[in-house]
């Protein structure tokens, strides 16, 4: 088996497969350094602060590739001016590198207006301001809605819900004030119901009921009445009632009559207008009267009964008289202490006081 191994056929062949396998080898290495350009490198040039159109064709000559990033927008720089690359400026790289430029972009980023019309002026520049709009002028119209966002303007021109806009921009809004008030009703009679509409939303006011006469709904119809009538004055965003038909006002006057004794109230002008005359009264003061004294009601009170003590007499003199008869006299010896008491009355009459008797000197 040695023998044959070291067989010089055998030999011959196990040369020439290890000649095959580093000529391989060696077209393999020189392949990638053709395919990758081994020991060629290339310096990144130094293009920040540049715009962006300079930096890409000196890329372009250098012989690399690049990929532009915008940054957000930072006004102290120019628009489109090369912030910063990567790799950093004087790396060595090889021949079709991607170099990468972050770029100020021309202005803010866009961002869509929010739907903040119709809506309460206070919330509605609230969002405004939340997504990085400013507010400019604020404009103010007659309208129902008061104190409600109706427009946003954009360089004079009204801007949608959606619509982008760059970042910061400055916008003016229409606030509504309220209705106006005593405004004169226009005449539509005799205009088609599509004219009617427009000629009624001119006029600040609304469409009402719309009523055909055969039905339909064709805005071509021309309006034979309307209620309020023209020349009336309502407040602004009141309702204008339209009765339309394929016939003219002429052909319907009847109806119209009809129409009038139920919507137009008559004023009777047989009768003499009603004059009135100011008459200027001289004020009079009279004397206050006073009232009246109101009468009391008394009630009766009982009269208590009284008691009286009579008066004591005291004996008078003796004097020196001629006869034989004395003076009668009448005492009360006060060492007894007692006193006379009247007989006590039968009835509600008060006892009555007796009279002192009289002495007769003779």
């Amino acid at each position: 088996m040695l023998k044959s191994l070291f067989n010089w056929k055998v030999l011959l062949n196990l040369v020439i497969a290890i000649g095959i396998f580093v000529g391989l080898v060696w077209l393999t290495f020189r392949w990638l350094e053709y395919h990758t350009n081994h020991g060629q490198e290339i310096p990144v040039p130094n293009v920040v602060n540049k715009s962006v159109h300079d930096a890409i064709k000196i890329l372009d000559d250098t012989g690399l590739e690049y990929e532009v990033d915008s940054a957000n927008y930072d006004p102290k720089y120019r628009p489109f001016q090369v912030l910063q690359i990567y790799p950093a400026p004087g790396s060595r790289v090889k021949d079709g590198r991607t170099v990468r430029l972050k770029v100020n972009p021309r202005t803010w980023a866009q961002i869509a207006v929010p739907d903040v019309i119709n809506k309460y002026s206070g919330l509605a520049f609230q969002r405004l301001d939340q997504v990085g709009l400013k507010i400019g002028d604020t404009i103010y119209e007659p309208s129902i809605q008061k104190d409600a966002l109706l427009r946003i303007l954009y360089k004079g021109n009204a801007v949608n819900p959606g619509t982008r806009l760059p970042r910061f921009s400055i916008i003016d809004v229409v606030v509504g004030t309220g209705p106006m008030r005593n405004i004169s009703i226009p005449n539509v009679v005799g205009l088609s119901v599509k004219e009617a509409r427009a000629v009624i939303t001119k006029g600040m006011f609304e469409v009402g009921l719309v009523e055909h006469e055969d039905g339909s709904n064709d805005e071509s119809d021309i309006i034979y009445y309307q209620d309020p009538a023209a020349g009336d004055v309502r407040d602004q965003g009141m309702q204008i009632d339209l009765w339309a038909s394929k016939r003219t006002p002429a052909e319907l006057r009847a109806k119209v009559e009809q129409l009038n004794s139920i919507y137009r109230m008559k004023v009777d002008t047989s009768l003499p207008p009603v004059r009135y005359e100011e008459v200027h009264n001289e004020p009079s003061f009279d004397p206050p009267v006073a009232p009246a004294p109101v009468p009391k009601r008394e009630t009766p009170k009982p009269e208590p009964v009284k008691t009286e003590t009579p008066k004591t007499q005291t004996t008078a003199p003796k004097s020196t008289v001629s006869g034989t008869e004395k003076p009668k006299t009448s005492s009360s010896s006060p060492a007894t202490g007692n006193t006379a008491k009247p007989a006590a009355s039968t009835g509600q009459q008060p006892a009555q006081k007796p009279k002192a008797k009289k002495v007769v000197v003779e």
